[in-house]
Order: C-alpha cells, then sequence, then structure tokens
C-alpha cells in the first residue's frame, strides 16, 4: 500500500556506522543473541500492523537484565534507536523498526521467576507469555486476569507497553489494575524498581506512568503482577438481538443498573458468521447481534445476577437467551471469541480498530461505524469488548490493491475520530504506535502534547527509544 504514515528519517551517522555497531554488539551478546545477516532479519521488520514495514540496523535478543542494561548503554553512547519487542503481536504498529535502529526483543528472558500464593503475586520475567502465568498457578485454584486475545502468544512485557486488557476486564481491570511492579532499564543502562509486592508504595506513582507508555520511558525485564483466586463457578451466556442497536442499548442498561458481570463481549452478523464457521461454538445464526455475558460466582448468585440482565434484555427485544450447560460447551463458546481476529484471516484482510467510547454512545457509533465503512464501499465485523465500550471494527479490505487498502485506513481514522467526537478515546489496549500517532491531536491539545512529550524526554533526551511512535513527528522540536 502506498506509504500514508511516515517515519523518521533513519539517523545518517548511525547508518554510516552500521558494520561497527554490529561488531560491538557481537562482543557484547553471545552469538545465538545477535541476529544481524539480512535474511534473518526479514521476521522482525513488522509486527502484527503488516500494512507497514522497516528493515531493523539488528535485532539484540538478551536473556538478563545485566545484557540488557549493557545494550541499551551502548546505545546511549551512541545515539543508536532501539525499540524494544515483544512477541510482535501489537495491531498499532508498535513495534515496527526503522533503519537505523537496534530491535531489542525480550523473546529470550521466559522464566516465571516466583510465585508467592500467600501474598498473591507472581514475578516473571517479561518475555513469558500472558497464558503462561495463569496456566503456571492454575493447579493452585488461581489466574492472572488480563486476558488479550492474543494471550497464548503476546508477552507481560508488551501487556504493560499498551495496558492491555481482554475480555475479562471489565469486573478485574487492565494491565495497570493488576500490575505491582517492575524492573526497568532506563536509557543509560541504569537499572530502578518501580513498585513491588506491596499494593501501593511512596513517592510518584512512576509504575503507573510506565504501564501504558509504549516502551518509551525504559525497557521492562521482570515484572510483578496480581493473581486472583478462580471463582467457585462461571457460566457464560448467549443473548441474541435482531440489530447491533438493541444490543448496544442493552449493554448500556445493564452497567447503569449496576451490574458487573465479569464479562460482555459483542459481536456483529459478520462476526457471527466469521467465528461460528471457525469454532463450530453454537452460536445462533438467525440474529443480528450477538452478546456473550459472563457471570461467575455461587450458583445462586449467577442466577440471581442472570435474571437481572434477562429482565434488562427483554426490555430491548432479545431474540436468544441460551445458557451454556457443560464446560466444554463454555470452553467453545470463548474459543470462538477469542478466535475472532485469527478467524477473520481466514477469509480477508483486515484493520484492527481500537477506540472505546462511552456506553451510553455505543448505539450510536456502531451506527455511524457501519455507515462510515459503507461509505468506502468496505466491509465491516465487529466484536469487542462491550463492557467498558472498547470497540474493535474489523475492517476488511483486499491488501493486493493499494486503493482498496487506502481506503480501509482512511476509514479506520474515520471511526476513531467518531469514537473522540462521542466523548471517547482514541485507544483502549492496542496502544497508540504508528497507526493513531498522527491523530493523537484530535484528541489532544498541543499544550496537552507538549506536557507528555516533556514526560518522555526526561527519561529519554535523545528521543531513542522507540522514536517515531505516539507523538506527531512535526511536534518535537518544540520539546
Amino acid at each position: 500500500m502506498a506509504e500514508a504514515i511516515s517515519f523518521l528519517a533513519p539517523r545518517a551517522d548511525v547508518l554510516a556506522r552500521r558494520r561497527e555497531i554490529v561488531a560491538d554488539l557481537i562482543d557484547l551478546l553471545p552469538p545465538e543473541c545477535l541476529v544481524h545477516e539480512p535474511r534473518e532479519l526479514m521476521p522482525f521488520e513488522t509486527d502484527a500492523f503488516i500494512s507497514y514495514r522497516r528493515m531493523p540496523l539488528a535485532v539484540a535478543l538478551p536473556r538478563s537484565t545485566a545484557e540488557v542494561a549493557a545494550v541499551m548503554k551502548y546505545c546511549h553512547r551512541y545515539g543508536i534507536p532501539v525499540v524494544p519487542r515483544g512477541a510482535g503481536t501489537s495491531l498499532s504498529g508498535g513495534a515496527i523498526p526503522q533503519e537505523d535502529a537496534v530491535v531489542l526483543g525480550l523473546s529470550k528472558m521466559n522464566r516465571i521467576l516466583d510465585v508467592d500464593l500467600a501474598n498473591r503475586t507472581a514475578t516473571v520475567q517479561a518475555g513469558v507469555t500472558n497464558l503462561h502465568i495463569s496456566e503456571s498457578v492454575s493447579a493452585d485454584g488461581f489466574f492472572y486476569a488480563p486476558d488479550p486475545s492474543s494471550q497464548l502468544a503476546c508477552t507481560i512485557g508488551g501487556n504493560i507497553g499498551m495496558n492491555s486488557g481482554g475480555a475479562h476486564c471489565l469486573k478485574y481491570g487492565v494491565t495497570t489494575n493488576n500490575l505491582l511492579g517492575v524492573k526497568l532499564v532506563l536509557t543509560d543502562g541504569t537499572v530502578i524498581d518501580l513498585g513491588g509486592k506491596a499494593l501501593d508504595t511512596a513517592g510518584y506513582d512512576l509504575l503507573g506512568l510506565v504501564c501504558g507508555s509504549e516502551g518509551q520511558l525504559g525497557i521492562i525485564t521482570e515484572a510483578t503482577v496480581r493473581l486472583i483466586a478462580k471463582p467457585e463457578g462461571a457460566r457464560p451466556v448467549l443473548f441474541g438481538f435482531d440489530t447491533s442497536e438493541q444490543a448496544g442499548a442493552c449493554v448500556a442498561d445493564v452497567i447503569a443498573a449496576g451490574i458487573i458481570p465479569v464479562a460482555i463481549e459483542f459481536m456483529d452478523k459478520p462476526a457471527i458468521e466469521i467465528c461460528e464457521a471457525f469454532a463450530h461454538a453454537g452460536y445462533p445464526l438467525d440474529v443480528g447481534a450477538l452478546l456473550i455475558v459472563e457471570v461467575e460466582g455461587s450458583e445462586a448468585e449467577m442466577d440471581d445476577m442472570l435474571k437481572s440482565i434477562v429482565e434488562i434484555a427483554r426490555t430491548h427485544q432479545v431474540k436468544t437467551v441460551r445458557e451454556c450447560q457443560s464446560a466444554t460447551e463454555a470452553a467453545l463458546i470463548w474459543k470462538g471469541r477469542k478466535s475472532a481476529f485469527g478467524a477473520t484471516g481466514r477469509i480477508a484482510d483486515y484493520i484492527c480498530m481500537d477506540g472505546t467510547v462511552p456506553l451510553s454512545q455505543l448505539s450510536y457509533v456502531l451506527k455511524k461505524t457501519s455507515e462510515i465503512v459503507d461509505r468506502y464501499g468496505l466491509r465491516v465485523a465487529n466484536v469487542f469488548h462491550a463492557g467498558d465500550g472498547n470497540m474493535h471494527p474489523l475492517i476488511l479490505f483486499n491488501a493486493n490493491d493499494p486503493e482498496d487498502a487506502a481506503k480501509a485506513e482512511a476509514a479506520g481514522n474515520d471511526i476513531l475520530r467518531l469514537c473522540v467526537d462521542a466523548g471517547g478515546c482514541l485507544t483502549g489496549e492496542h496502544g497508540v504506535g504508528i497507526e493513531k500517532r498522527d491523530l493523537m491531536r484530535h484528541q489532544y491539545a498541543e499544550a496537552d502534547l507538549a506536557q507528555m512529550m516533556s514526560v518522555r524526554a526526561a527519561f529519554d533526551p535523545g528521543w531513542i527509544l522507540n522514536p517515531s511512535k505516539v507523538f506527531p513527528l512535526d511536534g518535537r522540536n518544540a520539546v
């Protein structure tokens, strides 16, 4: 596709020293921890935002905090940009490198360091996958709550960078609500610890600042996260409606009534058909929109909550109410939802958006989203975390057609502007990356952006960490 999103021009002095830089990195790292041959670099040229790609100068794959610190100290000394990378599942281009950058991948740092069930914490290296944390404590009756759809592959370091959420964030919160501490390597190689096992620490909340900072304030190498006891029981229920607007209004009324299920997930008709064809989850195919509502607790608690939700759903002309009858059926229901992005990729190329809106505006934004995509002559499948208004419209297009690709990107930008105008924001969990960088001015005034960039510059005066991301490129000279 045509290059609509620009990158910073590579630093000529860094490019001129490429061979010397690679030789120095060879001295710093074991052979298996450095990638620098052109063919071997290709897997690192993009992430899950595949519309854009750049070949990095080299890829460092350290195994310890000390090795991360050594690479950062060296790159800081010579002004070499560094792009942190977890599993490369970023949907906003957060891990896309540039020609003068060293990608610092944390995939080799994948050990669980400590599980403290008495205090309900786990300390893990940044390359541990999201799902592995829950799997490691499941037999003891615990789990780690944030559960992005990519949880099988995405890493905790990347989750912290983007403040990821997931289906169960409605009740348990997103990453920042489940993060207690991190070990952070600063730009110059200094290692600091923020937070710990305690619920709160003295001083400024630098941990809250780092979570969601998209790898621009330092490199996270370890994290201490909160573990939660498994509930007594959990039950997903399918609610089918004729229209997306009815389903959206139902969600708003459930939350307004003070009812907080563990999850409320939304699918429109195209998404239902795509996911059912892949997972055979038993989704009703005669409805225009579907809610997956999961409640948890004792049998009496679940029955009582579901009774209230069903009563609200009936006021919105609910067409189908189907409770799962077994653990196998429940697993299939969630398999369909968790497979939505991959299942959609089987039938078309797509861009996955990530805007968040107030629940009172959900029906309106769903209607306008369809109108926007129709105007560009494209199709959309909506599947998202409805309980907190975190929308994920999947805009379907042909990636081999540059005109079609440009239309998809333009439609996505219009949808994100719509979310902001409706009182929401540009991102709920995917981050800004390069995808939303040039829309930041639609949400923030120049004074707001300048203040955020001043904080960023306090951590990284040379702007070498993930430099083309988050902030408009033409506003940085003022900082």
